[in-house]
């Protein structure tokens, strides 16, 4: 509602004073119908003057009021800049500000590099960072491109990632990477921009609630309005997303909180009470497990990614060979044990091999580490691994009979779990497990003799993605960080990658990200220069985040990428042909030329169609001396198998019917 400059509410500042004019000097500037004119406009002056002027401004003269409009004019001119411009001028030293404690922050908490993009409310903090030399800072080209460069770097690295965007759009692109870091439980804080605190909920231009919509995605999230509370929030923030089950926080900064003048210092430590993970875990429960280990005839171990956070590898390894027990993995567990080991299975699941599926469907005894039982691992509940007492030992109780019911449930950090549990297992030896090791390795061999497996053609020659696949984990001696997108190419990466180094698989396993695998290998790369990084990604998946070559080469960094080229969205084609009956609607899928868009960004580019054209392929990628790419054109219809479908179990898998080869 507006006041009137004579009525309640008048603001003193929005009015200079009244305007006052008479008819007479209207008539005064000429005669006529001119005259008559201007003697009009004079008249009307006179009853607008009467009516005083408008202040629309919405409680006008309060001290609300003025706040919103003093945030307005910062958002415009940004007052600290010309403060600083004008101490320069006299030669005296700027004030340490929030943008400031920001920096300090990240290098107190050991951050040597992170993936940003700037925007108009974060330059408060890039007008600073170039006084902190120590940070790196990556230009992305898009958003969610630097979430998943950010989680790339944590998985591959064991640190925290970083991530930063400005307001609005810039601070939404990140949500799908918040999202992804969430469900795997990967350590990443995201730092956006936010309008000055005095604009919050007025819409103002670049304004969204991004608080609220991180809230379900998140461990937890910060709105920081203050720069003497960015020290706090900030050893508060990491120490969260690396502790317990890790995972993703979220820290929205107002630009006055970035610019304002901050006194605060750094904490030397974060004491939460309301933040207490359990890392030992239960003698008593630790002792029932070692029991139902003693106990067991046909025991197996489900390792997850919890043993590869845990850093508990080692342990895996000497538990398995100890007590003689099998180990399968999940999909984001792939590399938890060296896969030449004998007691390596491989991966379980919707897609995974048929021995490791037969293996857990026969076990007496399932021992799950570090996992939660998604429903792509499980199938269908009530038939999942029928026979079998089940011991789970997981860091978040949250996680314990969630999607499956336990007869043993262990709350507790893995490794320690595992280093109580082991002195506690009895020996067993190789014979007294032969027969069910021999049983399993006869599975093994079936489910490996398929015609074209490892062989490099599919039907008629045809270049197939196994093979491929299996020729870069040969060429980089298996020591390589192997980065997978989502679909297809994400499945023959997990069965034929033959990993024997932790962590040295990454992929998008809860959320099942498309687009995930060229950033996150990107932030993989950056972390890990000391190892070899390939991407292995599909051509729609590379469609989603192509740009982000740029920032390879911007950046020289040394990602290889293999791009499977089966134009077709092969997962949704596979799913038509096998559970659609064949109504292919939507799945073909139109791309560029990739060596010549990649070559277009400055990536060099290669080119294999036939088995014989890999390996040289992969040797000409490997010599470049920046990032590469590789399409190999693979053949259009090859399905990952075996497939459990929708709904069933996993004794339930389709398996094709195989041709062999042309000669």
């Amino acid at each position: 509602m507006g006041t009137t400059d004579d009525g309640p509410g008048r603001s003193p500042t929005a009015i200079s004073g009244q305007t006052q004019a008479t008819s007479g000097a209207g008539a005064a500037r000429g005669t006529g119908a001119r005259g008559a004119a201007n003697g009009a406009r004079g008249a009307a002056g006179d009853s607008a003057a009467e009516r005083g002027r408008i202040n629309h401004m919405p409680g006008a003269g309060t001290p609300r009021a003025e706040a919103i409009n003093a945030g307005r004019r910062e958002m415009l001119t940004d007052s600290h800049r010309l403060h600083v411009k004008s101490l320069a001028e006299r030669g005296a030293k700027r004030p340490r500000i929030g943008a400031d404690a920001v920096c300090e922050a990240l290098l107190r908490q050991g951050v040597e590099v992170f993936f940003g993009y700037p925007g108009g409310v974060v330059l408060p903090f890039y007008d600073v960072l170039g006084d902190y030399p120590e940070l790196r800072h990556i230009l992305v080209r898009h958003e969610q491109g630097g979430a998943h460069a950010a989680e790339g770097y944590a998985r591959a690295t064991g640190k925290v990632g970083v991530c930063l965007a400005t307001s609005g759009p810039g601070a939404t692109n990140l949500v799908t990477g918040i999202g992804n870091a969430m469900l795997d439980s990967v350590p990443i804080v995201a730092i956006t921009g936010n309008v000055v605190g005095s604009l919050l909920g007025k819409d103002a231009f670049q304004e969204i609630d991004i608080t609220g919509i991180t809230l379900p995605c998140t461990k937890h999230n910060y709105l920081v309005r203050d720069a003497n509370e960015i020290p706090r929030v900030f050893a508060e923030a990491f120490h969260i997303a690396r502790t317990g089950r890790p995972g993703p926080v979220h820290i929205d900064l107002t630009k006055d909180a970035l610019m304002g003048e901050c006194s605060a210092e750094h904490p030397d430590s974060v004491d939460l009470p309301g933040f207490k993970p359990t890392f030992e875990g239960h003698p008593r429960q630790i002792r029932l497990a070692a029991q139902e280990i003693a106990r067991s005839e046909r025991p197996v171990i489900l390792a997850g990614h919890g043993v590869l956070i845990a850093d508990a590898t080692e342990e895996l390894r000497e538990l398995a060979e100890k007590a003689q027990i099998p180990v399968a993995h999940t999909l984001l567990g792939v590399s938890a044990m060296d896969e030449t080991n004998p007691l390596s299975l491989g991966f379980v699941g919707m897609h995974g091999w048929k021995h490791v599926n037969k293996t857990i469907q026969s076990a007496d005894l399932l021992i799950a580490l570090g996992m939660r039982f998604d429903d792509r691992v499980t199938g269908h509940v009530p038939t999942f691994a029928p026979y079998a007492r089940i011991v789970h030992v997981d860091i978040d109780p949250a996680e314990i009979g969630k999607n499956v019911a336990v007869e043993i449930p262990i709350v507790g950090d893995i490794k320690r779990v595992l280093v109580a549990l082991i002195p506690q297992v009895e020996a067993v030896a190789p014979e007294a497990r032969a027969a069910y090791l021999a049983e399993i390795a006869a599975w093994r061999a079936e489910s490996q003799k398929t015609p074209w497996h490892g062989s490099g053609a599919w039907r008629n020659g045809q270049l197939s993605a196994d093979f491929v696949v299996s020729r870069i984990g040969d060429a980089t001696g298996h020591d390589a960080t192997i980065v997978a997108d989502v679909g297809q190419n994400q499945m023959w990466t997990a069965r034929y990658g033959g990993f024997r180094r932790p962590n040295s698989h990454i992929s998008s396993g809860g959320l099942g990200t498309m687009g995930y695998g060229l950033p996150a290998g990107m932030g993989a790369a950056v972390g890990r220069p000391d190892k070899e990084t390939w991407s292995i990604v599909g051509d729609g998946g590379l469609q989603m985040t192509v740009q982000e070559l740029m920032t390879l080469v911007q950046e020289h960094i040394p990602l290889r990428i293999a791009l499977l080229n089966n134009h077709k969205l092969g997962m949704v084609r596979q799913w038509q042909e096998l559970v659609y009956a064949g109504n292919y609607h939507s799945s073909h899928l139109l791309g560029p030329d990739w060596c010549k868009l990649a070559e277009a960004y400055g990536v060099a580019a290669f080119r294999a169609d036939s088995p014989e054209q890999v390996n040289g392929a992969i040797a000409s990628a490997r010599a470049v001396d920046g990032p590469a790419l590789i399409e190999f054109c693979i053949a259009q219809e090859q399905n990952v198998f075996p497939m459990m479908p929708a709904g069933k179990g996993l004794s339930d898998l389709l398996e094709e019917q195989f041709e062999e080869p042309n000669q």
